[in-house]
């Protein structure tokens, strides 16, 4: 074997083992792409996104559609790695910025659906004072043995406990710290608009004096109606925005999309903050590929949005509820929504 047939003999073995090593050494990093998209007017399976109990929803019709990101399992090859970082559609990130070294992917992914869960509860409220409902106290879970099993349920309004007014969660906190625990006592609450009293027997609090009802409550309006959001295996706080939204549309007087196709993203507060998330640049291809008329960007979003591929899909920048509103009030109208 000559010398030069020997070189290339091994440049070709080494190109090999190289070829098998980089497509099958996995490297730490994952893959984002433009995840599912869900219409918070419509419904999956079947099932309303948003369901209400009490009253008819309106008769809606366009879409709210929020955005995700969808993220690979497991860590990419080096090739797999390398053709992403060239795909404007995926976002190749260090696989800890998605799966913190210190928790395990099942405890990520049940840290970032109580984000979804908060988002959803924040939507509830925000969506209920912008209609106008008062402030309550609203029951919103009862642990297993709760003494108020059966008695009160997930939604109800307290209004008096034991004959004294709870107008919010301190003043609560505070008659049910004069209470010994075994004391039973009356409570009158409001549910779906109607109200109701009930008998409940209290519970002893572990960190202080005084007795509990064994619920976990929230200051938040509280309407005649129930509101219940189902969306499943969505994790992370994104969705507040266009839940919101969609709270609106089906409860609200006003027709927020004049049947057009809106998608977006954002978190949002509870004084109707809209704050910034991550992969706007996947969530506006996710709007392209279902056809969104319009997409709304986070203020927080919008540098990122404008220096993003342009999808084809006009932006509306938002930086409050309100900025959305009249973003879709604009569109509703044929003028053009304030851009990043």
């Amino acid at each position: 074997m000559t010398r030069r047939i020997a070189v290339l003999s091994l440049g070709a073995v080494l190109l090999l083992v190289f070829g098998v090593l980089g497509t099958t050494v996995p490297v730490p990093y994952v893959a984002q792409v433009p995840g599912p998209t869900f219409n918070t007017l419509g419904d999956i399976d079947g099932e309303p996104i948003i369901a209400v109990q009490g009253r008819e929803p309106n008769e809606v019709e366009g879409d709210l559609t929020l955005t995700t990101v969808g993220v690979s399992r497991g860590g990419l090859s080096l090739v797999q790695a390398v053709r992403g970082w060239f795909d404007d559609e995926v976002a190749v990130v260090p696989e800890e910025s998605v799966y913190p070294p210190d928790r395990s992917e099942e405890e990520t992914r049940k840290v970032n659906r109580q984000a979804f869960i908060t988002s959803e509860q924040a939507a509830e409220s925000v969506a209920l004072g912008e209609l106008g409902f008062p402030q309550k106290v609203v029951v919103r879970a009862l642990p297993e043995d709760s003494p108020s099993e059966g008695r009160l349920e997930e939604g109800d309004a307290l209004e008096l406990v034991d004959g004294r007014p709870v107008p919010d969660s301190e003043v609560l906190a505070g008659v049910l710290a004069d209470i010994p625990p075994g004391t039973t006592v009356p409570v009158a609450y409001t549910r779906l608009g109607e109200p109701g009293t009930t008998t409940i027997t209290t519970m002893a609090a572990e960190d202080r004096s005084g007795s509990l009802l064994g619920v976990s409550v929230l200051d938040q309006p509280s309407a005649p109606f129930d509101v219940d959001i189902q969306v499943a295996d969505v994790g992370g706080p994104s969705a507040g925005l266009m839940l919101t939204l969609g709270i609106l549309d089906l409860v609200g007087e006003q027709d927020l999309t004049g049947g057009k196709a809106v998608a977006g993203t954002g978190t949002i507060d509870l004084q109707g903050a809209v704050g910034p998330i991550g992969g706007i640049a996947l969530k506006m291809a996710a709007a392209r590929d279902i056809g969104a008329e319009l997409f709304l960007v986070p203020a927080g979003n919008c540098a990122e949005a404008a220096a993003a591929p342009d999808t084809g899909v006009p932006m509306a920048k938002v930086a409050t509820l309100d900025d959305a509103l009249q973003a879709l009030a604009d569109l509703r109208a044929g003028r053009t929504p304030e851009s990043c």
